[in-house]
C-alpha cells in the first residue's frame, strides 16, 4: 500500500484517513528513514494523530543529496524544442541540492534574471545504494526506488541559453520546490508509473497536462542503467524525469532559428531575448505556481504543491 511521508521541521509524518501520524523514528536523513520502513508501516496504523494542514510542511528530501535530472525526456517536450524524439539521447544534468525546497515555499527570482520558468517533473527517490557497476535489470530496478515525489524544475532561461550548460540555471536557492509527500511504494507497486498524470497551473491556468505513459522516452529502468555505469547513488538522492510540453519557452520558428544562426552569438541572445521579453508566459511577481502528480484513477496521489513566486529586492520587472 502506498505510504505518504510528510516532514517538519521536528518531525516525520505518514498521512492516513484519520490525520497525520508521527513516526518513531530518530532519523534526520531521507536516507536515514527509508532504512527503518517497519517504522513507517507502523505509524500507518496509528490513531493518534493531527490535521495535515496544520503541519508546516518541508521537502521531504532531505539535503545535502545528489539531485540528477534527465533532460528532454517528453516527446511532446522534444517536440517543442525542434528536436526529433526518436534520435533524442539519454541525457542527464546535475543541480544544486541546495535549490531543493519545500512544496509551499516561495519561488525567488534573482535580480539578475529576466525570464522565469517552470517544468513540473514526477520525482524519483533512491532506496538502496547503488555503486557504479551496479547491474539494473528489469527485474530489479524496482528494488532501487524507494518512492516518487513531486518536483518542479524552476530555471532561468536567460542564464541557462546563453550558456549552453544548466547548472547555475536551474541551481539557484528555491529552484527545485519538492513535495509535499514522498509516496514510498513496494517494488510491485512501481508499476503505477507509466498511469501518472503531471498538472501545473500558473494562477489558476491550467500549462501543462500529460500521463508518462503517453509521453516520456526513458523510463526510470533506462536511467538507472545508464546512471549506475557513472554515478554511485545513495538512499535520499533525487532524480528528476523530465516534463512534458507547456513551459513558457518553445523553440522559434523554423525561418528564425536559419536567420539566428547566421548572426554573431551576443546579437542572436539579444534578439532572441528581445523577442521572449513580450512572453507573458514567463512567471511574474507573486505568480501562484502548482504542481500535482497522480494516477489516473487516483490510487497512487502524490499531492499538490503550492509555491508563490517572489522577486528579489533589485529585480528588473
Amino acid at each position: 500500500m502506498p505510504l505518504s511521508v510528510l516532514r517538519t521541521a521536528d518531525a516525520w509524518w505518514v498521512s492516513t484517513p484519520r490525520g497525520a501520524a508521527r513516526i518513531d523514528t530518530d532519523a534526520t536523513t531521507t536516507g536515514e528513514l527509508l532504512s527503518s520502513r517497519s517504522a513507517i508501516t507502523a505509524a500507518a496504523s496509528a490513531t493518534d494523530t493531527v490535521p495535515v494542514e496544520t503541519l508546516d510542511l518541508l521537502s521531504p528530501v532531505t539535503t545535502p543529496c545528489r539531485v540528477v535530472a534527465q533532460m528532454t525526456n517528453f516527446r511532446s517536450h522534444a517536440k517543442d524544442a525542434g528536436m526529433n524524439p526518436a534520435t533524442v539521447p539519454l541525457t542527464f544534468f546535475r543541480k544544486s541540492s541546495a535549490s531543493v525546497s519545500g512544496p509551499v515555499a516561495d519561488i525567488v527570482r534573482p535580480a539578475h534574471v529576466t525570464l522565469l520558468d517552470y517544468e513540473v517533473e514526477v520525482g524519483v527517490v533512491i532506496g538502496r545504494p547503488i555503486p557504479v557497476g551496479t547491474e539494473i535489470t528489469p527485474e530489479n530496478h524496482r528494488s532501487y526506488i524507494a518512492g516518487l515525489v513531486v518536483t518542479n524544475d524552476i530555471s532561468a532561461r536567460d542564464v541557462q541559453l546563453p550558456q549552453t550548460q544548466f547548472y547555475e540555471a536551474k541551481s539557484y536557492p528555491t529552484f527545485t520546490p519538492v513535495g509535499p509527500a514522498l509516496v514510498v511504494l513496494d517494488a510491485d507497486e512501481i508499476d503505477c508509473f507509466d498511469g501518472l498524470r503531471l498538472r501545473l497551473w500558473v494562477n489558476g491556468e491550467l500549462r501543462q497536462d500529460m500521463c508518462v505513459g503517453e509521453d516520456m522516452i526513458y523510463k526510470p529502468l533506462e536511467a538507472l542503467q545508464s546512471l549506475a555505469r557513472f554515478q554511485d547513488l545513495a538512499p535520499g538522492d533525487l532524480i528528476l524525469t523530465g516534463t512534458p510540453v507547456g513551459t513558457a519557452l518553445s523553440a522559434p520558428p523554423k525561418v528564425i532559428e536559419i536567420l539566428g544562426s547566421l548572426l554573431p552569438p551576443a546579437t542572436k541572445w539579444r534578439l532572441f531575448f528581445r523577442r521572449q521579453a513580450g512572453n507573458r508566459r514567463y512567471l511574474r511577481d507573486g505568480d501562484l505556481i502548482e504542481a500535482a502528480v497522480s494516477t489516473v484513477d487516483g490510487r497512487v496521489d502524490l499531492g499538490r504543491q503550492r509555491n508563490r513566486v517572489r522577486f528579489a529586492a533589485g529585480t528588473r520587472t
